[in-house]
């Protein structure tokens, strides 16, 4: 009799617990998800002719740099994310927790893009690493298939513009 008022008591103290569990979650996940800079990513040909202008979100802290992509399950066709440095940074992407198939253009510091890959998701360790082998400034992460179909290309640039607020 005692065990089944424990379990009872415990069954009811789930239900609770879990809620504020399940409410923090989605508190978390809509605080980093708005937390983005807001922006459009405009990319013209060596020649100056205009590919394609997308909406961007902007990554500039490393909190959110490492926060990318992840656990997105969709990404608008003219959409994508944008990971800013602060200087020249060498080094891999890897897509740990990352649900879509992407496209990654590493630009520098003048906007050039010097390296286009594309990157499949990873659900478990170890996962594949993305690396430009240069140094670059930023990178555009956008749905996998994509640069090639606006026949964006390296050489191609990229201008960032944020959004003002307020």
């Amino acid at each position: 009799m005692r065990q089944g008022i424990v379990a009872a008591r415990l069954s009811a103290m789930r239900v609770p617990v879990i809620t504020a569990v399940l409410a923090a979650a989605v508190a978390v996940a809509s605080v980093s998800a708005a937390g983005f800079e807001r922006g459009t990513a405009t990319v013209t040909s060596p020649t100056g002719t205009k590919r394609v202008v997308l909406q961007v979100e902007i990554a500039r802290t490393g909190a959110q740099r490492e926060q990318g992509l992840m656990g997105r399950r969709s990404l608008d066709a003219k959409a994508g994310m944008v990971f800013l440095y602060p200087q020249p940074h060498r080094g891999a992407f890897w897509m740990k927790d990352t649900l879509i198939p992407l496209d990654i253009a590493f630009y520098d510091g003048r906007g050039r893009i010097l390296r286009i890959l594309t990157m499949q998701p990873c659900r478990r360790d170890p996962c594949r690493l993305y690396d430009p082998n240069v140094d670059f400034r930023a990178a555009l992460e956008v749905k996998a298939g994509s640069f090639r179909r606006w026949g964006v290309r390296s050489g191609d640039r990229i201008v960032l513009r944020a959004t003002r607020s307020g």
